[in-house]
């Protein structure tokens, strides 16, 4: 029998990193679609974060957060997990999107919320009430 620190070296595994990526793991699906940014919505700490949110917003997408600031363990783990250097990073479904640039990508495309896996009509009230008003035209 193997057990906890024995079966981390046995699997390659360097001490501390199998909870990390345990965690890391629960993090980017917590929610369907989960940002990853600096500070919190409305209390954003950089300029790339607070466009990311408020692109978001406007979508009518619904996603969690988490202030990467907080944590420098999830911070640079992020980093490595994602093969992804910078922040905001954006999760869907448990599997990285991108950051801004992609995010501004698919939204020009009309890609984001396919991308997202957010079907048409599950965003805010405003959002369905003018697809719902624009569908068919007025007798």
């Amino acid at each position: 029998l193997i057990e906890g620190d024995e079966l981390k070296g046995e699997l390659g595994v360097a001490e501390g990193e199998g909870d990390l990526n345990t965690r890391l793991a629960q993090l980017v699906s917590k929610e369907p679609v989960m940002l990853f940014m600096k500070g919190a919505p409305g209390a954003e700490r950089c300029g790339f974060s607070r466009t990311i949110v408020a692109l978001l917003q406007d979508q009518g997408v619904k996603f969690g957060t988490f202030d990467i600031l907080g944590d420098e363990e999830v911070r640079q783990g992020l980093k490595e997990l994602s093969k992804w250097p910078t922040f905001p990073q954006l999760y869907a479904k448990g599997k990285l999107v991108g950051g801004l640039d992609v995010v501004k990508e698919l939204i020009e495309g009309d890609e984001l919320k396919g991308e997202l896996g957010v079907a048409e009509g599950e965003g805010d009230l405003n959002t369905r009430l003018a697809q719902l008003v624009s569908k068919e035209p007025v007798m």
